[in-house]
This record gives C-alpha cells, structure tokens and sequence, in this order.
C-alpha cells in the first residue's frame, strides 16, 4: 500500500508523495493569505505524521499531532480576528515578541530534546531543536506575524540536511522548496504590513 517507488530517480512512498503536493498547496495558500491553506494544513499534517513514524523522526510525528491543533486554531482567528476587523491584518513582532520567541524556541528545544533521548531516535537533538522552531513558527502563522517566514526559512534549510540524513529524498526537496516559497512569502508579507514593527504585541 506504501511501497516505495521511485520517482525522478527518488526514492519514494505513495503517503510521502501525497503529503508532499497538499504541503506546497500549504504554502502556496499561505503566501497568498488565503484562509483555506489551513485546510489542506491539517490534512497534510496527519499524512505527515505517518511518513515520519515511519522514519523514527517522533519529534516531527508528534509536531504533526500539534500542527493540526495550530491550525484549527489558527484557521478560526484568521476568519474572527479580535480587532474586529474583516481580516487579521499582517503585522511585525515586537521586541518584546522577539525575545519572547527566542526563549520559546530554546526552552521548547531543551523541553523536547530530553523527551527524545528517551526514545530510539538517532538525532534527538536536531529533531528537538527542528521541531521547536517548527512550532514557533507555526504559531507566528496563526497570527500572521511576518517573522514566522524568517524563522521557517531557518528551520527549513536546516531540514534539509535531516531529510537526506534519514533518505527522505523527496522530502529534503520539497524543503528545499520551502526555502523559496518562504523567501517569496516574507516578502509579499512584507508589502501588506505596516512600516511600523511595533503595531501590534505578540499576544
């Protein structure tokens, strides 16, 4: 049912391949701001979430799991923002919300990193500190804070290096992808938020 197959000469699985296409429609969605991209978020989370079990990649299978609360989450704020406007504007974080988002990401990776070296992964510290930064960035998302492309950049060329380490082929390039689409995404962010970096706190 998931046998691997090769694709362009990769080396593949039907599930990796499925998951692959929603994520690209993922981001795509994002970029644009268009609300349905939480959709296809969630259900290429769960088909995710398989590809990594598989994989022994737990820190990312239970990232999975988080991302398709985040995104139900995410999805209901980006229709009912508080402000009481249409739609959520984009905006900057703080300073206060930069170092509030380094200390989440440092505490969520040491958090997960321990969680790890409990099970029989072999990079517990690259999956901790990947999937804490893959939180963060999920949660700037839902709030369409424009830094969360900043931080997906960094954690995406990072997942480069451990999809070809662990022969998620196909999957290292769809990371490599991201890189991209998260380059065109901070930019067009950047032209639909307000000059002003301090206009709204990180909540």
């Amino acid at each position: 049912m998931n046998d691997t197959l090769l694709l362009l000469g990769f080396a593949t699985t039907p599930l990796e391949l499925v998951s692959f296409v929603l994520a690209l429609i993922t981001v795509a969605l994002n970029i644009r701001q268009n609300h349905w991209a939480w959709l296809f978020a969630i259900i290429s989370s769960a088909a995710y979430g398989f590809v990594f079990f598989e994989s022994r990649l737990y820190g990312d299978m239970g990232l999975q799991l988080l991302f398709i609360a985040i995104s139900s989450w995410g999805w209901y704020h980006w229709l009912h923002p508080k402000s009481g406007v249409p739609v959520l504007p984009v905006t900057w974080l703080t300073p206060r919300g930069w170092l509030g988002s380094a200390a989440g990401w440092l505490i969520g990776f040491l958090l997960i990193s321990w969680l790890l070296s409990s099970t029989d992964t072999d990079v517990p510290h690259a999956d901790g500190f990947l999937t804490a930064g893959s939180l963060l960035g999920q949660l700037l998302l839902s709030r369409k804070k424009i830094e969360n492309w900043i931080v997906w950049i960094v954690v995406d060329i990072l997942y480069v290096g451990l999809y070809i380490y662990k022969n998620l082929t196909l999957t290292a390039i769809l990371y490599a992808v991201f890189v991209v689409m998260a380059t065109i995404g901070l930019l067009a962010w950047r032209k639909a938020a307000p000059a002003a970096p301090d206009a709204m706190v990180l909540k």
